[in-house]
């Protein structure tokens, strides 16, 4: 299967690397397909190379002793990943978790020639380019978990995923690096305010308004912890 066009397609830089550049991606790319839950990487693990998402979607995150985990960003077609530009930059091993969240397609360009391809201008200001925009993605993920109330956070994630939603309480935890039970029970103190309704995997926005006051920090939602 050839899939260099949807590679280019996702990916416009591919197209205008030098002839040289381009014929050395090609002669080595590896590409490779994973089922959703896969694990790609992990901490203390050595960088094998530079991931290209074709099809798919990658989760990171960051993992705690007890088994808690912070999201940090999603890798969706056509993006690239922070944590493995940092490594391969630094010559460093992963700190933090790839999980493919989706079947995901995708190719990996090994690290030898992502080295060498640094010095293709458009590459090179390529990989910096997409760099700076996840640095600023990250910090704003630090403004929200040093600075918003847990409350607030889940407010706002709840309307950015439509009027019904079906959804867990341990996904919403999940993103965002909380517990289950702290989640559920600040989402029970919104059903009693009737900001929502909640049924078994079904979260209904019934007051979307006082959910946007709440995100704000202009309404309280009942007592949280500050940030986790």
């Amino acid at each position: 299967m050839n899939d260099s066009p949807r590679l280019e397609a996702r990916y416009p830089v591919i197209a205008a690397l030098s002839p040289a550049a381009h014929a050395r991606l090609a002669a080595s790319a590896r590409w490779m397909d994973v089922p959703a839950g896969a694990v790609l990487f992990d901490e203390r693990q050595a960088c094998e190379g530079f991931p290209f998402v074709i099809e798919g979607s990658v989760r990171v995150v960051k993992c705690a002793p007890n088994g808690r985990e912070l999201p940090l960003y999603r890798v969706s077609a056509g993006e690239t990943c922070i944590i493995s530009s940092s490594c391969l930059l630094g010559h460093e091993d992963y700190n933090a978790r790839g999980v493919a969240e989706t079947p995901t397609r995708l190719m990996l360009l090994p690290k030898p020639v992502f080295d060498e391809l640094l010095a293709d201008p458009a590459f090179r200001h390529f990989v910096f380019h997409l760099f700076a925009e996840r640095i600023a993605d990250l910090m704003q993920l630090i403004e929200e978990v040093a600075f918003h109330r847990l409350d607030q956070r889940l407010a706002a994630l709840l309307l950015g995923k439509g009027r019904t939603l079906h959804v867990t309480h341990q996904h919403l935890a999940d993103e965002l690096g909380s517990v289950r039970e702290i989640v559920s029970r600040l989402l029970k103190g919104f059903a009693a305010q009737g900001l929502v309704r909640l049924a078994r995997e079904q979260i209904e926005v019934l007051d979307p308004a006082r959910l946007r006051q709440l995100a704000a920090g202009e309404e309280r939602g009942g007592p949280t912890p500050p940030a986790v």
